[in-house]
């Protein structure tokens, strides 16, 4: 397996962990989150649940805590735009399935 392949599968290893996306997506306005307003912001997740994603984030140098809350680092903030282009995607792909036009 190449090193880029290496990287892209712990990529989505992180990601894929419940409740990762959205912890990215809650921090994606820029502002600093306490850890009880994030824990509102994701809604759902278990104070353990949130502690052990922060802590994981933060060890891939996405998010940090600055003082004031938890942030997305450059690098963090360069991921969720990137992500964000897959939103334009997903809603395409799902507009052209065969499944959604003949529901709609």
């Amino acid at each position: 397996m190449s090193k880029d392949q290496e990287a892209v599968n712990q990529l989505f290893e992180l990601l894929e962990s419940r409740y990762a996306m959205r912890v990215l997506w809650a921090l994606a306005d820029g502002h600093p989150q306490t850890f009880r307003l994030l824990q509102d912001s994701v809604g759902g997740v278990t104070p353990n649940t949130l502690n052990t994603r922060i802590k994981e984030l933060r060890a891939a140098h996405l998010v940090d805590h600055n003082g004031t809350g938890y942030r997305l680092t450059p690098q963090g903030t360069d991921l969720v735009r990137r992500l964000g282009e897959v939103r334009g995607f997903a809603s395409r792909w799902h507009q052209r399935r065969p499944t959604a036009r003949a529901r709609a």
